[in-house]
């Protein structure tokens, strides 16, 4: 074959363009998600989601996505990619229609992980198309698309959220994905091809039940601990139990010879590299996007529409700089490119320890960009890295490890992060909260959103109230960023040490054989 052939699909631009309409309607449900956990959180709007909840309701989705994503990467490789990417889209718009009709915090939280059943059939095939319908001289390109898409998903989902919840219920934000699914699922018969691989691997249920069940114990007591206390045996159970359960998964993983989670990528450092990055990076970010909504609505007094808007500046830069990485890359190396974006995110996120309730409002969203474009110099090159690390026939499996490491990390992100801001919180204010009646007392103790409640209860002395919360609140919002810039900040380190630099001009990355997978000479 001539160097100069494409190998690609004739309509792979199309193609691709399909496959952003059904990321965008992953990615644009967390990201809407976050403007509604105010209004969640309201008793009288909303469900009266506890801070607790409101951490469930977005790991639930997260976690069962997670546990989810090797065997249904293997499903969709043994009964069409096609095929499951609409089966994963029908799910995903039903278990949004759920959604937005329950009637407590616990009906979420179910629907969510209904949610996340459907995401998990969305998500691995969207890779593994790519990498079958583009010449792997394209690939970076369009993979540049792909993480842009995500940029865009960002962008629109907390405007659009807070459009939402300006003129309709809670509701609407789940809704709102019914007719993009219905658009993704007409557009995927019509253009995307059926594919299938001729040798699909056996499904490992064991494993699969092993991770969802460690990861469910360990965020369970992570978040139990931080609504409640860290002083209890309960929650130091579920959490050595989890890691216990985890440790189990990986012995196991490590004797199957069908894995869900195949152990042995981890022993090649170009593809263990990038994916520890991303792990730490959404661990950090996501944390960050969970407080930032409550700093925004409370503390700042902004409507949801008015914070979402004030979201823009770090999606604007993910649409700015994501499609630009992989020139960037072919210039300067990826392990310069992502050091770069590293540092941009670390310093990003260490300066909202500075932040306070009388800062400037514009220095919010100018952190919030140069996040964005930390950021998006860190997915394109750890995205590429990963898929070129592996044989063509291993992309699924390459785009299922990187997608739940992702999903995890920001799930342990959230629950860990948010723990801290319930720990510290409920400290700082506790002071503040002596002669209130005891419903009253612990209402306000258990989240700022509890507070605010009160407040309102409260006549003359509720403004002493609210302002004890919000110094409480931002005491703890800075703990928080502090630790997700220590985590990103450790992702240099990671990158410096095992990234790939520049490529060599005149050669192409192989592949990782099976002798390196195995980690045999």
């Amino acid at each position: 074959m001539e160097p100069h052939e494409n190998t690609g699909h004739p309509r792979r631009w199309a193609i691709l363009g399909v496959l952003v309409i059904s990321l965008l309607v992953v990615v644009l449900d967390n990201t809407i998600l976050n403007v509604a956990l105010r209004t969640l959180a309201d008793p009288v709007h909303g469900l009266g989601a506890s801070q607790g909840e409101l951490e469930w309701a977005i790991n639930s989705y997260t976690l069962v996505f997670a546990g989810l994503l090797f065997t249904f990467g293997i499903l969709g490789d043994r009964l069409g990619r096609k095929r499951f990417l609409v089966i994963g889209l029908t799910l995903f718009g039903l278990a949004s229609l759920l959604s937005a009709y329950a009637q407590d915090p616990a009906q979420l939280i179910a629907a969510r992980a209904l949610m996340g059943v459907g995401g998990a059939a969305i998500m691995p095939v969207t890779l593994s198309i790519i990498s079958n319908v583009f010449d792997p001289r394209e690939r970076a390109r369009a993979i540049g698309v792909w993480a842009g898409a995500v940029g865009l998903a960002v962008a629109i989902g907390p405007v659009l959220g807070g459009a939402l919840l300006e003129h309709y219920w809670w509701g609407s934000v789940f809704l709102i994905n019914v007719p993009v699914v219905a658009l993704g699922v007409v557009l995927v018969g019509a253009l995307v091809p059926e594919s299938r691989d001729p040798q699909p691997g056996r499904v490992d249920l064991l494993g699969v039940l092993l991770s969802v069940v460690g990861l469910v114990a360990l965020t369970y007591g992570i978040i139990d601990g931080g609504e409640h206390g860290f002083d209890r045996l309960p929650v130091w159970g579920a959490i050595a139990g989890g890691l216990a359960v985890l440790a189990w998964f990986v012995g196991h993983e490590l004797r199957s010879d069908h894995p869900s989670l195949d152990v042995r990528l981890f022993r090649v450092p170009r593809f263990a590299a990038p994916v520890a990055m991303v792990g730490l990076v959404f661990f950090a970010a996501m944390g960050v996007m969970f407080f930032g909504a409550f700093y925004l609505q409370l503390v700042r007094g902004y409507t949801p529409l008015e914070s979402g808007l004030l979201f823009l500046p770090f999606a604007f830069a993910q649409l700015i700089f994501a499609p630009r990485s992989a020139a960037m890359v072919r210039r300067y190396g990826g392990r310069a490119v992502s050091s770069t974006g590293l540092l941009l995110t670390a310093v990003a996120l260490g300066a909202f320890v500075f932040i306070d309730a009388d800062t400037p409002i514009w220095i919010f969203s100018a952190l919030g960009f140069v996040q964005g474009a930390g950021m998006a110099n860190i997915m394109p090159p750890a995205t590429e890295s990963i898929m070129s690390a592996l044989p063509r026939e291993k992309a699924g499996v390459g785009s299922a490890v990187s997608n739940t490491v992702r999903q995890v990390a920001g799930a342990l992100g959230v629950a860990v992060l948010g723990s801290v801001l319930s720990a510290v919180y409920r400290n700082e204010v506790t002071p503040a909260l002596a002669g209130l009646p005891t419903p009253a007392h612990e209402a306000a103790r258990e989240s700022i959103s509890g507070a605010y409640a009160v407040a309102e209860r409260l006549g003359p002395a509720a403004p002493r109230l609210i302002a004890a919360a919000n110094d409480s609140f931002v005491s703890a919002m800075h703990w928080a960023a502090g630790i997700s810039a220590l985590v990103a900040a450790l992702g240099i380190g990671i990158v410096l040490r095992w990234m790939p630099g520049r490529p060599v001009v005149g050669t192409e990355t192989r592949p990782a054989t099976e002798r390196e997978l195995a980690g045999t000479p």
